[in-house]
């Protein structure tokens, strides 16, 4: 199901107070901090949770509680929602916690189907994509896995989230999804980056070349949209770091081995990651494989006026 909404429209006070939902939000970083914003905008009532305080300073003044243990912040919970780096860290905060009766954990991390295989509440997975601008913007595509009965009831909070709602399937059909998405992305990324740093060198202006693939049938969003960031600006996109990128793709192919599907290129991608991330460190942005490709071709990968 492919539910898209507009999270600008006015909704009357009776209305919010009416769908209004106790929710406990644990992981305040660079997507759940505005993710939780946005279901405080839409009404819900929060209860907040994180390693660091100082991250809840904003959902505090716009009326959320403060937690100081993730017990203590699903204690009256109707939903859990976590945003947390990985599967270590969802499975370290669910094997201490313990819900309501009727109440339901949503995850919305990038994780795996195993990791939360052992939690038998009700639950959904719904891991998200859009980057932390689509977090700040309520506008994030969240792939949404468990009981269809489940996925509607709590579509409205999801809905205060994000623009675009798919249930993909079962429980862990969510995760499955966005580890997908993210390895195509992945690969998308470094398949440019070689055609692009292997034709400048040869000698054909970057900015012809780029167009001449976005009207041929190599075209892709990632060669049409998400490189001109790096083409235009020298932004390798630093509000997804490369350690995360180099955890999802290791969730990927370790997925890829589970299933027994053979993850050649997968792998090899893999290891692009993470010797770009040898070499600049772990918050460098999830880009930073163009830049390890620049300075290995000795050149920039920059033009003028991208169309």
């Amino acid at each position: 199901m492919n539910t898209t909404v507009n999270t600008t429209e006015d909704t009357t006070a009776n209305d919010a107070a009416n769908d209004a939902v106790n929710i406990a939000f644990v992981g305040l970083g660079h997507m759940g901090g505005p993710m939780a914003r946005n279901l405080l905008r839409a009404g819900h009532h929060l209860t907040v949770h994180d390693l660091r305080r100082e991250s809840a300073a904003e959902h505090l003044d716009l009326g959320a509680r403060w937690a100081d243990s993730v017990g203590e912040a699903v204690a009256d919970a109707d939903v859990l929602i976590t945003m947390l780096p990985g599967p270590k860290q969802v499975t370290a905060v669910l094997s201490r916690v313990t819900l309501k009766p009727g109440a339901t954990w949503i995850d919305m991390s990038t994780s795996t189907p195993e990791a939360a295989r052992p939690f038998t509440q009700d639950r959904l997975d719904a891991p998200v994509s859009g980057m932390a601008k689509g977090a700040r913007n309520g506008t994030l595509q969240i792939f949404v896995g468990g009981p269809p009965a489940l996925y509607e009831r709590h579509l409205p909070v999801l809905q205060a989230m994000g623009s675009t709602i798919l249930h993909v399937g079962p429980h862990g059909a969510g995760y499955t999804v966005k580890l997908m998405l993210n390895l195509l992305w992945f690969a998308h990324l470094v398949a440019t980056t070689e055609v692009l740093t292997m034709g400048a060198k040869a000698g054909v202006d970057l900015g012809v070349l780029r167009d001449a693939l976005v009207a041929s049938p190599a075209n892709s969003t990632f060669l049409e949209r998400d490189v001109l960031s790096v083409l235009r600006d020298g932004d390798y996109d630093e509000s997804f770091a490369m350690a995360l990128a180099c955890k999802d793709l290791g969730l990927a192919v370790d997925l890829g081995r589970d299933v027994g599907v053979p993850v050649e290129l997968s792998a090899l991608v893999e290891q692009i990651f993470r010797r770009a991330r040898a070499r600049y460190g772990d918050l460098a942005g999830e880009m930073t494989p163009m830049r390890l490709y620049e300075e290995l071709a000795g050149l920039d990968l920059r033009i003028g006026d991208a169309a």
